[in-house]
């Protein structure tokens, strides 16, 4: 079993930055793939980051790409998405998951535990 909290989340305007934090706890951190997902109002959730064990591979939706960076530290046992250049579409729920599978793949079934979610919201 793997806990995980998510923090960070806020309200800011276009074109400002936040960083997202996911804290885990439970069996060994260090050993899973982790991934950043978020979920708008009405909308499926959609991947958005994901990076491996060792942090040696990282992935990003397009949407994202060169705007928002992932990384971890497994001796905190934490996973980190900064988001910059921040825009209204941005706007969701975003959750951090764990995958066993050793390298990142989009699709949510993949991903076996969840946070509860933290609420992002980009005003124009």
């Amino acid at each position: 079993q793997v806990h995980l909290v998510e923090s960070g989340g806020g309200l800011v305007q276009t074109g400002d930055s936040l960083r997202l934090s996911c804290a885990a706890s439970g069996r060994t951190f260090s050993s899973y793939t982790m991934g950043w997902f978020r979920q708008a109002p009405g909308k499926e959730r959609e991947f958005v980051a994901g990076i491996t064990w060792s942090a040696g591979s990282t992935y990003y939706a397009d949407s994202v790409k060169g705007r928002f960076t992932i990384s971890r530290d497994n001796a905190k046992n934490t996973v980190y998405l900064e988001m910059n250049s921040l825009k209204p579409e941005d706007t969701a729920i975003y959750y951090c998951a764990v995958s066993t599978i050793v390298v990142v793949t989009t699709p949510p079934r993949n991903y076996r535990y969840w946070g509860q979610g933290a609420q992002v919201t980009v005003s124009s």
